[in-house]
């Protein structure tokens, strides 16, 4: 359940020669980590079942601060079909559901090098940090709503993250990323996530208040890991 949460919330080899693209790809990502504080996005997430070939696709907004390097804060709000928000800091994960009422607390605190892996992929991570849990490959350049783009293509080296791979669609023009592809192992073979980022804003200033919940008076709180 804990990894769902922080998925919900998203070089020791290069394949190419020195300066070719995976090379100026990563030289972006590395400038626009360079200089990310925060930004907000529209979100469109979409989880693949590959055994019924089924769609659930989710719509809501994400923010994410970086008041230090390797520091991260997360929310994430989910506003249809099912509305549910995500909050994420180095200590613990919430989940809040409305129709209940329910608020779920995770400690994140061991997991911490594991969430960083998911979470930070590409949002002000810098090429040697992306290197330290993937082995990176070129996969090509693409369109993407218009935008040209970079693929990359993620190899965990680690299998404690339960990956085949990732894709990330990083902007040829802000070093961000603009879509994530996350493939699932398992019996089903083709399991997916996709996030997909429009209308992002960078640097928008935003307030530590708004990667808080706030949650109604009376709402139950859960602690599943205990």
């Amino acid at each position: 359940m804990l990894r769902a949460v922080l998925i919900s919330l998203s070089i020791s080899t290069f394949a190419s020669a020195a300066g070719g693209p995976l090379e100026e790809a990563l030289a972006k990502m590395d400038q626009a980590a360079g200089t990310l504080k925060d930004l907000s996005a529209d979100l469109t997430r979409t989880h693949h079942v590959a055994l019924i070939n089924e769609d659930t696709v989710d719509k809501g907004v994400i923010y994410i601060k970086r008041p230090k390097s390797h520091e991260l804060l997360m929310h994430v709000v989910i506003r249809m079909p099912d509305p549910k928000e995500f909050a994420y800091d180095a200590r613990r994960a919430e989940v809040y559901y409305p129709k209940s009422q329910t608020e779920e607390i995770y400690d994140v605190g061991k997991y911490k090098n594991l969430a960083d892996q998911l979470l930070l992929l590409g949002f002000g991570t810098t090429s040697k940090e992306l290197a330290q849990g993937y082995t990176i490959a070129l996969g090509g350049a693409e369109v993407l709503n218009g935008q040209k783009m970079t693929r990359l293509e993620l190899t965990p080296k680690s299998d404690e993250l339960h990956l085949k791979r990732v894709d990330l669609w990083i902007s040829d023009q802000t070093g961000l990323p603009m879509q994530q592809k996350l493939f699932w192992p398992g019996p089903n073979g083709g399991d997916y996530d996709i996030a997909t980022y429009t209308n992002m804003k960078v640097n928008p200033n935003l307030p530590e208040s708004t990667f808080k919940l706030t949650l109604p008076k009376g709402t139950k709180k859960q602690f599943p890991q205990k």
